[in-house]
């Protein structure tokens, strides 16, 4: 039995998690390219859920170019596509903790001018989709489960809300690694820092405070606040590992 009874946003959630699975399979080789994808019928079996979920997962790995419809024919795997020069220049150099705290300064200057501009921009969908982000990490946590992907969707969530498609699409190439913790565990093997997930939700919940009130400069300064914590937190991870960082990003102040 399929689980047709979901909000929209949990619609959303479900359909991101389907599609985070089938991606996983393409990278591991389990669906080659030119390989034809499973059937609807069948991926609603091995999922469980709707066909409107499944559907909209097969949809976002179209966008992505990892999936092609051929009428009459069915869905395939298409080869990786050629790195664009926007990818080349996000794709990260190397593994170091360092990388972290780039990608976390390039994130304060896209997103609290995206906060700025959802509180200003936001239509009550997408309102509800950033309440819904933070209901969701907060339902993870409180059950003990890995809150990565909810900590994106809230992310993208804003970025959608600035109705700037360049914002979501600038963010949707540094993909999930944006997420620090993410990458952290790329780079130490699995290791993972105490859990912030109370603070973080904290944190999220004061963005989408300013945001839902329509407080531009709130929340500017919310999700710089935001950002500047788990910027800090990595500043300190890399002295500590005697790590060099360059002097002015040293001596920059929170």
């Amino acid at each position: 039995m399929t689980k047709d009874t979901q909000s929209s946003p949990r619609k959303k959630a479900l359909s991101a998690q389907v599609a985070d699975q089938l991606r996983a399979r393409i990278e591991r080789g389990e669906y080659a390219p030119g390989d034809k994808l499973p059937t609807e019928p069948v991926l609603i079996e091995q999922f469980g859920y709707s066909r409107t979920v499944i559907r909209e997962a097969i949809a976002a790995l179209r966008a992505d170019r990892l999936l092609e419809s051929r009428q009459g024919a069915g869905v395939f795997v298409l080869a990786p596509p050629e790195p664009s020069e926007l990818t080349l220049l996000l794709a990260p150099a190397s593994d170091r903790i360092s990388d972290i705290i780039e990608e976390l300064e390039l994130r304060i200057g896209i997103e609290v001018e995206a906060a700025g501009l959802a509180a200003l921009r936001r239509s009550p969908a997408q309102e509800a989709e950033i309440l819904y982000q933070i209901e969701w990490f907060a339902q993870l946590s409180q059950a003990g489960k890995p809150t990565d992907e909810a900590d994106f969707c809230f992310h993208m969530a804003i970025a959608a809300a600035t109705n700037n498609a360049r914002f979501k699409s600038f963010l949707g190439h540094i993909g999930r690694r944006m997420i620090p913790r993410v990458k952290l565990r790329s780079i130490t093997g699995g290791m993972d820092l105490p859990s912030r997930d109370h603070t973080i939700l904290a944190e999220h919940s004061a963005i989408a405070a300013a945001i839902s009130a329509g407080d531009a400069q709130l929340a500017r300064e919310a999700m710089r606040t935001h950002l500047q914590i788990g910027l800090q937190r990595y500043r300190s991870m890399a002295r500590k590992a005697g790590v060099s960082l360059p002097e002015q990003i040293t001596d920059a102040k929170a």
